[in-house]
Parts: C-alpha cells; structure tokens; sequence
C-alpha cells in the first residue's frame, strides 16, 4: 500500500523538507526531517535506556522535526489508531 502524505513543513523553501506520512499496512509513521547537529547526534548516542545498548543501532536514525509540524504527527498518529489492527 502506498504512503498516506500527511504534510510538510509549512516553511519549506524548496530544498528543507520535512515531511510526514503513514504506513496504514505496517501501522508505523514515515517521518523525513533533517539531520541533528554533531552534537545533538552525540547526546543521543550516548544515552543510557535502561534495557538498552548505548548508541544508535545500525538501521535507525535521529532527526530533527520542527515544533510546527506537531499537528501533522497528531493526524499522522490518528490516521493510525483509526487503521483496523491486522
């Protein structure tokens, strides 16, 4: 099935683009944003959950989503509670 297009961030010029969509098949959010300064990317890696590696695993990633796209991840997180559980 294809990406449901939630929404891109309202101040997007043409190359900054965050965006939301979902996956109503997987029942996961698809969230594009951008790439966390050296620092933040650090702070993350090294926080301690406890149960958890250290670190970011291989296959996942951190990213910056600005405040102004909340409402987007609320519809985004709607859209899934309303998609029946398979």
């Amino acid at each position: 099935m294809p990406l449901l297009f939630i929404g891109i961030d309202p101040d997007t010029k043409t190359a900054d683009s965050p965006t939301v969509w979902v996956d109503r098949e997987k029942r996961e959010l698809v969230l594009q944003g951008w790439e966390p300064t050296s620092e933040v990317q650090a702070e993350c890696a090294a926080f301690e959950a406890p149960g958890h590696a250290v670190g970011v695993p291989d296959g996942e990633a951190v990213i910056r989503i600005p405040a102004r796209m909340i409402h987007m991840i609320r519809e985004a997180c709607d859209v899934l509670e309303r998609t029946d559980d398979r």
